[in-house]
């Protein structure tokens, strides 16, 4: 497992989407708003159960109070094959699969229950580039850092 994403990069500078600050070109720092994950497996038979004890372990960490929490709303993790490091789809948030939702109706969402597939996405080729350095656990070895032990950008 592996932080990626803009949480695993540098922080950089950009014109946000407010009107305001795209008129006069004012650049702010990226604002991170969720987390990304890349999950290695083997299998897929047990996304539910993932699902259920990822969501509980985010309602564990909020309620202890210690450090930023991450709402799973806010979590996005993206299932990937070991070996190949093909990009599988995403872990859905929903209780059950289907759940009669929109986002069900994208074409090969759930023919894996809770693999959730998203609409015209296509994984950039460097979606785990920052794999290696934000790196968490690996199989074999086991916890390799927490993500309190990841550098700090910015």
């Amino acid at each position: 497992m592996a932080v990626i994403g803009s949480v695993a990069k540098p922080l950089w500078k950009e014109v946000p989407r407010f009107s305001e600050f795209r008129r006069a070109r004012i650049e702010v720092w990226h604002e991170c708003s969720d987390l990304d994950l890349a999950l290695w497996l083997d299998s897929q038979e047990r996304l539910g159960e993932l699902r259920r004890a990822a969501a509980l372990a985010l309602r564990k960490a909020f309620e202890k109070g210690t450090g930023i929490s991450v709402a799973d709303h806010q979590l996005d993790i993206f299932l990937i094959e070991p070996g190949t490091d093909n990009y599988l789809g995403r872990l859905c948030k929903f209780s059950q699969c289907p759940k009669g939702k929109i986002d069900c109706l994208v074409p090969g969402c759930g023919e894996i229950a809770f693999n959730k597939r998203v609409a015209d996405f296509t994984p950039y080729d460097d979606l785990l580039a920052p794999a290696e350095g934000g790196m968490l656990y690996r199989r074999g070895v086991g916890r390799v850092r927490s993500a309190h032990d990841l550098p700090r950008t910015g």
